[in-house]
């Protein structure tokens, strides 16, 4: 998707403002025809604009009894949305626009849900539906408590995320052969207990019964010894909201632009330029990717999360991540992120570098193993069709893409990383306290284009404490937000 951006003058109440507006880079979600309107509450300003994106849904369903992890029939609703935020500048650099929480205006059928810090909004349908969605909104800016002048520049910004509901879920597996896989503590040679994540009570990691644990008797080096996850850390159990892709490349050059010139320095890794499919080029403030709908490699950790905080979103946890994968079902062994073991290759692509870029395979559902014709990862959702199933999509349980294969997931890790307790990102390019910058606290599930299809299987922690801050050809990154 190219971007495209407009200027307007608008006169509000005397007030001369300059509004920049355009397409999100990546997956197919646009935001347009932005304008500002004047707002009833003194100091405030009413941004209206047009969000859209294909194949948006909203469904619920009844999951059976013998299925879930509750042993009951499961009522159960989730939908996509889009997580809007806004940037505003007057000297020159660009600062984080707070939304009002209360007030908000949405067509018939759209819900607006703003996060409590103002940070951004969750946009998304009120009632079941499916196909392409485009509602017209307005979210109220607090332009005076933030400081805005009389003349700005306004920036327009949206994210694909899909919505996990609050319920209990199973990590692990039940296989022997995924290295480190999670287990209940009273797992012994032979066996493998999942073990059941029901609420967001801290927990106790320890070899006994009706604990969090790992496979290995002795306590596994991704796991940790011996200690408690506090009641703090996010677990999965409680409802959050997950990125549907990876960052995208296109996403990740808007945020190059958006930062101070030596802020873009240091997160744009110029040496990797043009290799392992990394079409990000250019210079301040004009970086573009050629290609950007695939998803962002080349990512340090410390890229990653500078991202997250800018978007106001944070890191997931390793919980989070299974339970994205799997959901509330009872969990298959040696299962991928779209809930069986069938897992076919992508050896080749069609359309290669456009919005259409597809596997040349039609039954291919993962990018792993270094394909020869494939050096690095593909578009995002490129698996999915108008008549795909879970599995021919590679998508999770929720609808989540590419889990499972294309570039790495980078979790909290529960081995190195319990000191986290959730802070949401700050909407600028400094992270909140208790994040994890380097050398501890993250690790990587889900596996990547280049790497072995056992290491994509949702429950194999073989790299889940293994930490490597430096940019890599797999490395990507993936937010979430608590639900408000």
């Amino acid at each position: 998707m190219t971007p495209s951006f407009h200027h307007m003058k608008q006169h509000l109440s005397g007030l001369c403002l300059l509004a920049t507006a355009g397409t999100a880079l990546g997956n197919n979600i646009a935001v347009t025809n932005l304008s500002l309107v004047s707002a009833a509450t003194p100091g405030t300003v009413d941004v209206q604009f047009t969000v859209s994106w294909d194949n948006s849904w909203r469904s619920a369903w009844t999951e059976a009894a013998d299925a879930n992890v509750s042993g009951a029939a499961l009522e159960l609703e989730n939908w996509d949305a889009a997580w809007v935020f806004l940037k505003w500048r007057t000297d020159g650099v660009w600062k984080h626009a707070t939304l009002s929480t209360n007030e908000f205006t949405a067509p018939e059928g759209t819900a607006i849900t703003v996060s409590p810090d103002g940070l951004g909004a969750f946009i998304y349908r009120s009632a079941a539906g499916s196909g392409a969605f485009s509602p017209t909104v307005k979210l109220r800016w607090k332009r005076l408590a933030d400081g805005a002048g009389s003349s700005i520049d306004l920036s327009s910004h949206a994210v694909e995320m899909v919505y996990v509901p609050q319920g209990a879920f199973k990590v692990g597996s039940g296989s022997t052969s995924e290295s480190g896989s999670f287990t209940d503590g009273s797992w012994t040679s032979g066996a493998s207990i999942p073990f059941m994540v029901s609420n967001e009570n801290a927990l106790v990691i320890t070899n006994a019964a009706g604990h969090l644990w790992g496979t290995s008797s002795a306590g596994d080096s991704t796991i940790g010894g011996y200690g408690v996850l506090s009641n703090a850390f996010p677990k999965g159990y409680q409802a959050f909201y997950c990125m549907k892709y990876e960052v995208s490349q296109g996403q990740y050059a808007d945020f190059l632009n958006m930062l101070p010139s030596d802020q873009a320095a240091l997160r744009y890794d110029s040496g990797n330029a043009g290799k392992n499919r990394y079409t990000i080029g250019g210079t301040h403030p004009s970086y573009a990717a050629s290609a950007p709908n695939r998803a962002c490699n080349f990512l340090s950790w410390a890229d990653g999360i500078r991202y997250g905080t800018w978007a106001g979103l944070r890191p997931m946890t390793e919980l989070e991540y299974e339970k994205a994968c799997r959901g509330p079902l009872n969990p298959v062994a040696g299962e991928y992120a779209w809930g069986n073991t069938s897992i076919t290759q992508a050896t080749g692509l069609s359309n290669d570098g456009t919005t259409n870029e597809a596997p040349s395979v039609a039954t291919a559902n993962c990018v792993y193993g270094s394909a020869v014709n494939i050096s690095g990862p593909i578009r995002s959702g490129a698996f999915a069709t108008a008549s795909s199933g879970r599995r021919d999509a590679g998508a999770s349980y929720w609808g989540i893409m590419e889990l499972s294969g294309d570039a790495w997931e980078r979790p909290i890790s529960i081995g190195n990383g319990r000191a986290f307790t959730g802070q949401h990102g700050t909407g600028t390019w400094d992270f909140p306290t208790g994040w994890p910058l380097t050398s501890s606290g993250h690790g990587c599930r889900g596996a990547a284009w280049n790497a072995l299809n056992t290491l994509a299987r949702a429950s194999d922690r073989s790299f889940a404490s293994v930490v490597n801050d430096n940019r890599s050809l797999s490395y990507g990154w993936r937010g979430v937000r608590t639900a408000p």
